[in-house]
């Protein structure tokens, strides 16, 4: 065996022992961090023990931060005994300013007996003007026992003119008795232009016995011209037994021009049958080219 030979030899039994020596420490060494990082994040795997001193005070400080943000939140997980005076005061501040806003807010839990006395003065106002919003809206969680005169006075009228508005609008909520004169003539003047507009879109809502006599002749009119402009463009819509006389022969007109085109650039449905002797001239048929 060469010099080289035995050289070469042993360097690579060098490498082999100290990949099996430094494998375990591999080992150890990952299982460790994963270990810190289960201690770090509070898991239930986690091995105090395991920890040197500086590990230890880190995962504490992590475990107390957790803590006054579980208590911030109002976890039941918070543990209020491990909290510093400090920390405990700030709470305190932060607990009763939530619980002050979900009172005057009207959402989550109200602890009414928390609050001072300017507090639930101030809380008991935003609810009756929350009351008095929904009884306008007419919702049904409008409480009309706890309005005052003037404020039920304000809700009647609101719900005259939601009526009113519901009325002219053609909403099923509509109540025509109890609408006054005045009221109801502007509800019929908006119901027929609804009408009058459904009829003039040729949408099948339309009522035509509501409609005048120039109006029905206008939309007679109107209807006409949307079923020819539906023929002319070959439209599913369109009613060939409702074209007048000159209505079809200009239709008539059109589909030839359409399909002496179609012939002859060979785009779109072409029947030759229907072509003329000058057509059949004027259509210049050119060879398809070949393809290589």
């Amino acid at each position: 065996m060469t010099i080289t030979t035995r050289r070469i030899l042993c360097f690579w039994i060098v490498c082999l022992c100290l990949s099996f020596w430094q494998a375990p420490l591999f080992a150890q060494s990952s299982d460790h961090d994963d270990n810190l990082l289960a201690c770090k994040n509070g898991w239930g795997s986690c091995n105090h023990a395991a920890l040197t001193e500086a590990e230890s005070r880190e995962v504490a400080g992590n475990m107390h931060q957790r803590n006054v943000a579980d208590c911030r939140m109002g976890m039941s997980s918070c543990d209020n005994s491990q909290l510093t005076a400090a920390e405990a005061i700030s709470l305190a501040v932060a607990e009763h300013q939530r619980n002050t806003f979900a009172c005057m807010d009207g959402t989550g839990v109200c602890e009414y007996s928390t609050l001072t006395v300017q507090e639930t003065l101030a809380v008991a106002a935003a609810e009756q003007q929350r009351n008095i919003l929904r009884c306008k809206e007419g919702w049904q969680s409008c409480d009309r026992s706890k309005l005052s005169a003037e404020e039920l006075g304000a809700v009647v009228a609101a719900d005259r003119q939601r009526n009113v508005s519901d009325c002219g609008a053609g909403i099923s909520t509509c109540d025509h008795s109890v609408l006054s004169r005045v009221e109801a003539k502007a509800v019929a003047a908006a119901e027929h232009g609804r009408n009058l507009s459904n009829c003039e879109e040729g949408f099948d809502s339309c009522d035509h016995t509501k409609l005048s006599t120039a109006e029905r002749h206008a939309i007679a009119v109107a209807d006409d011209q949307r079923n020819n402009a539906a023929c002319n463009a070959g439209a599913e819509s369109c009613d060939y037994s409702k074209l007048t006389a000159s209505e079809a022969a200009g239709l008539e007109v059109t589909e030839h021009r359409r399909n002496f085109n179609a012939c002859k650039t060979g785009f779109g449905y072409c029947d030759p049958s229907r072509l003329t002797t000058a057509d059949v001239s004027a259509i210049t048929v050119k060879p398809m080219p070949v393809l290589r």
